[in-house]
């Protein structure tokens, strides 16, 4: 059964960094597209950043535009999101998620276009 795996979440104060991972076993990812998503309480999951399955093409919501780099590492079966200048809006429950095919680009980062979910990771920043 394919497993995608969080860590690197925690509290940090505003203006603060946090490095997120993603592992996937079970499951060659390289063929797909990969991204993050964010869910805080009373909000619906939304995406954050996505990066094509050979890293060449990467997209970002507005809101984390200039903060955020999400990159991957195909040999590790590894995901990662580089959070910069944290702000107390950021605070949510973060997912990495993957496609079950190579479709990707900005249009494509909601949720039904993703099949396969990592159990999350809270990220809280603190004012």
């Amino acid at each position: 059964q394919v497993q995608l795996r969080e860590s690197g979440g925690g509290s940090v104060q505003a203006g603060g960094s946090l490095r997120l991972s993603c592992t996937a076993s079970r499951f060659t990812t390289s063929g797909n597209c990969m991204a993050w998503f964010r869910q805080a309480p009373g909000k619906e999951r939304e995406g954050v950043a996505g990066i094509s399955p050979g890293g060449g093409m990467s997209f970002y919501a507005d809101s984390v535009k200039g903060r955020f780099t999400i990159s991957r590492d195909n040999a590790k079966n590894t995901l990662y999101l580089q959070m910069n200048s944290l702000k107390p809006e950021d605070t949510a429950m973060y997912y990495c998620a993957a496609t079950a095919g190579p479709s990707c680009s900005a249009s494509y980062l909601v949720p039904s276009n993703f099949r396969y979910w990592g159990q999350g990771t809270q990220v809280t920043v603190i004012s």
